[in-house]
């Protein structure tokens, strides 16, 4: 698909409890579909707090199936409002078999499927390994009603592989969400995710939420969730690095023919371009 699509990010504060959290983010999509946004992503673990500060096994049950009740409940949503929604979750596959994960759901309500998040760090205030098992899905790239787009987790991006995977598969848009803290890796929030854009030539939209959640350690999320293009430059502003925001971008698609034309790293990084210079 190429043209001009209309994309959607939102980054806000955990409100205590998960039902509470799901209700914020119907209005969300709401009022993202009100501004006319055809396709939207939520950030890490979007209707929980971020858990993985402390090792705690009542976290646990936060997890759900995917399918499952709130992908049931969004694609409901995703229907009546003809919008793509990338939903990351905490997924139960089975006991004990657990992953973050991102569900897809296309603009007509069908799920598409989900990425599991492939790299789990395990520092402080990020003790993931405690939760989550490596996501075994690969890199897929799913074809939605606004395009090609494929999804990569918060410390997944900090890894080139998935990233070029994604855009050898066709990607368009890729979504990062994440749960960032100031006191870490804030140096490589504006550089990661633009350098990544560049280098395999795809929109990316970047998410991160915001706040300390008290009750769980001293991570301060800081926000400034964005869109960034095939060029590496932010699509309008980046998101309050303090304040909950629905970010609402226009993303032109053309421009993705147009980089990959200039620059055809697609074209000349493939092996068989360099056939007629191997020897017998």
């Amino acid at each position: 698909m190429s043209g001009v699509v209309r994309a959607a990010i939102v980054q806000t504060a955990w409100t205590g409890d998960k039902e509470s959290m799901i209700k914020a983010h119907e209005e969300y999509v709401r009022q993202a579909a009100a501004a006319g946004a055809k396709i939207i992503c939520f950030q890490e673990l979007f209707y929980g707090p971020y858990f993985c500060q402390v090792q705690e096994s009542e976290y646990y049950a936060y997890a759900e199936s995917i399918p499952g009740p709130t992908t049931e409940r969004f694609a409901a949503l995703a229907a009546e409002h003809g919008m793509v929604m990338v939903l990351p979750m905490y997924e139960r596959e089975q006991a004990g078999i657990l992953y973050n994960t991102a569900a897809v759901i296309d603009a007509d309500g069908s799920y598409l499927g989900k990425f599991r998040k492939t790299h789990i760090p395990n520092v402080k205030g990020f003790w993931e390994k405690f939760y989550f098992r490596p996501g075994n899905l690969g890199y897929p790239v799913f074809d939605t009603a606004v395009g090609r787009i494929g999804v990569y987790i918060c410390y997944d991006r900090h890894f080139p592989e998935g990233w070029r995977a994604l855009g050898l598969a066709g990607a368009q848009i890729v979504f990062n969400p994440s749960a960032t803290s100031r006191s870490l890796s804030s140096y490589l929030w504006k550089l990661e995710q633009p350098a990544a854009a560049v280098a395999n030539e795809y929109f990316i939209a970047a998410i991160n939420r915001v706040g300390v959640e008290a009750s769980y350690g001293d991570n301060d999320f800081y926000g400034t969730s964005y869109f960034v293009d095939p060029e590496g430059k932010f699509v309008g502003d980046t998101g309050d690095p303090y304040q909950p925001e629905l970010i609402v971008r226009d993303l032109d698609l053309g421009l993705i023919e147009t980089v990959r034309n200039r620059w055809a790293f697609y074209r000349d990084r493939r092996p068989d371009a360099y056939g007629d210079l191997v020897q017998p």
